[in-house]
């Protein structure tokens, strides 16, 4: 394993409602090495955008620790987020060029008089023209805005970039689009990145590690190619068995039993055994640590032992997610 660029360190943020304190995430810690791509995924409300503002420090934590390493080429730590909704995080009111300069300028990072010039190269380079400097946000489409957010994050040469579900807004063959220039410009870039998605078929696509989440924890981080091979924990099993899969026709999925319990009074034990097929009695009691397990895998799972394998309640979960590319 590569030097992290970033290690988070039983992190966990709190937020007061009705009256009680709600802990959006809680105790997670993974690492993500220089010039990869960790992602997180999970359904909604699991805290991973929570999480993700905590870590390009638009939010703070309630406790843990993060510590950044220096870049591998040098260059200062920045921190760039490209956020979810391109229609939302663009102000109408200006016009993209205004938008892109703004971080060239506030941070002294281009002579004045070069600022204009780096403005339409970075529009050209995420493939929009020179000329696009002049308009405003609204005579964009989806997947335009999106492009302009993404030059806007690159004009403050980051070293680290967030990117809070970037595609979700996006119709699919759009999303393929910026899934592709986000992989090239990390690359060129040599960027390290933390990528928040709840579709487990794009982050396979761009990430090098993943973490799955659930109420706020951390129950399962593997490199993607085992985490999709050989799923441990029984919540990643039903996420990656509800993906659809072509030339298989209709099938019965297996579905857990009860609702998705509230943030407010999360279970006790394994947050996820009022759910599981296959939670024991110690689920119910005690939380599960995130242990290593094999092949740089970890789980949250009472019933996943040190170097076992798998423990299978979904037969078809290895295979759920079969060859997706976006090239």
């Amino acid at each position: 394993m590569s030097t992290p660029y970033l290690s988070v360190k039983n992190l966990s943020r709190e937020f007061k409602a009705q009256g009680r304190r709600v802990r959006a995430v809680d105790n997670v810690s993974f690492d993500i090495p220089v010039g990869t791509t960790f992602s997180l995924v999970g359904e909604s409300g699991c805290g991973k955008t929570t999480l993700a503002r905590v870590v390009a420090g638009l939010d703070l934590p309630s406790a843990g620790a993060m510590v950044f390493g220096a870049p591998s080429d040098g260059r200062v730590h920045r921190t760039q987020m490209i956020f979810q909704d391109p229609y939302a995080s663009l102000n109408p009111r200006w016009r993209v060029g205004e938008a892109i300069a703004e971080s060239i300028t506030f941070q002294k990072l281009r002579p004045f008089a070069d600022v204009r010039q780096r403005v339409e190269d970075l529009l050209v380079r995420v493939g929009l023209s020179a000329a696009d400097t002049a308009k405003f946000p609204h005579e964009f489409s989806g997947g335009q805005r999106q492009r302009v957010s993404i030059a806007r994050a690159l004009a403050g040469e980051p070293s680290f970039l967030v990117c809070d579900e970037p595609t979700s807004a996006l119709d699919v063959s759009v999303q393929a689009q910026i899934l592709n220039l986000l992989k090239r410009l990390e690359k060129e870039e040599g960027l390290t990145s933390l990528f928040i998605s709840h579709n487990l078929a794009v982050v396979r696509f761009v990430s090098s590690m993943i973490g799955v989440m659930y109420l706020g924890r951390l129950v399962e981080v593997a490199p993607t190619a085992e985490l999709f091979a050989a799923p441990r924990h029984p919540y990643t099993q039903l996420l990656l068995e509800a993906i659809p899969r072509i030339g298989q026709g209709r099938r019965a999925v297996s579905l857990p039993t009860g609702e998705l319990p509230s943030p407010l009074a999360p279970p006790p034990g394994c947050t996820f055994h009022p759910r599981c097929p296959i939670a024991m009695d110690i689920c119910r009691k005690e939380a599960p640590a995130l242990l290593p397990v094999a092949n740089g895998a970890s789980a949250a799972c009472h019933a996943v032992g040190s170097g076992s394998q798998p423990v299978r309640f979904m037969p078809g979960a290895a295979h759920a997610a079969s060859s997706f590319s976006l090239a």
